[in-house]
């Protein structure tokens, strides 16, 4: 079965989750799966695991919790968030298989635009080296390296390494009756000030980029249109 975009332009968050919400509510096992690409104004997002201590002074941005997983993340024009509506029962795949895919559409939109993006080990989303986007070379803490990708605080608990590196994409799902809903944002050119009142993803510290910030000249607008095309290709079963 096809999947059906729409491109909802700029929309407001809460009634966004709310209409994803209805819509996987409502479907069926013949209900056409569908991918909703937009921008959302300046929001920050509390996951199911979010914690208030990595809000740290929103000023007058609204912190909305939501029902994905994960922890605060920022949204604000400049970004394309796209949130893909799938059964994945009839897609044949299950819900570890569905992250890699949304990151590997993430990574060969980067690519498209000359970015090299990274997973890293712990860590769900994408990275790119700040030192040199553009560059090949392999991470040490990538996840078929999991034992280095991995560090332990001063109270024996693992963390991700993210030194050198700049997160670009962020990935926060929901599955509810085998159907996903939330998704994904990428970073396109956007006004990255808000990331600094917040630990994003729960990681005090970690630095957050854009394309334009890392030299790349893109329209919202062509990125939109290549994740768009790179989802379809990579969710297919």
């Amino acid at each position: 079965m096809d999947i059906d975009i729409r491109k909802l332009g700029l929309a407001d968050y809460l009634p966004t989750v709310e209409a994803m919400q209805a819509f996987t509510a409502a479907r069926t096992a013949q209900s056409a799966d569908a991918l909703w690409i937009c921008e959302h104004p300046p929001v920050f997002t509390q996951g199911l695991a979010g914690k208030a201590s990595h809000v740290l002074h929103p000023g007058s941005i609204p912190v909305v919790p939501t029902n994905r997983g994960g922890q605060v993340t920022y949204h604000g024009p400049g970004q394309v968030v796209a949130y893909p509506l799938l059964d994945l029962k009839r897609q044949a795949y299950y819900v570890k298989e569905y992250v890699y895919r949304l990151e590997e559409a993430t990574i060969r939109t980067l690519w498209h635009f000359g970015v090299t993006g990274h997973r890293v080990s712990g860590a769900p989303g994408i990275y790119v080296r700040l030192d040199n986007p553009r560059s090949h070379a392999q991470l040490a803490q990538r996840p078929q390296h999991q034992a280095s990708g991995l560090h332990t605080d001063a109270g024996g608990n693992a963390s991700p390494d993210f030194q050198g590196l700049g997160k670009i994409a962020a990935l926060g799902i929901k599955v509810s009756r085998n159907c996903t809903y939330h998704g994904l944002a990428l970073n396109v050119s956007m006004d990255l000030e808000p990331f600094s009142r917040i630990n994003p993803c729960g990681y005090a510290g970690l630095q957050t980029v854009d394309l334009s910030t890392i030299g790349v000249a893109a329209a919202w607008a062509d990125v939109a249109t290549v994740l768009g095309q790179k989802l379809l290709t990579y969710l297919t079963p």
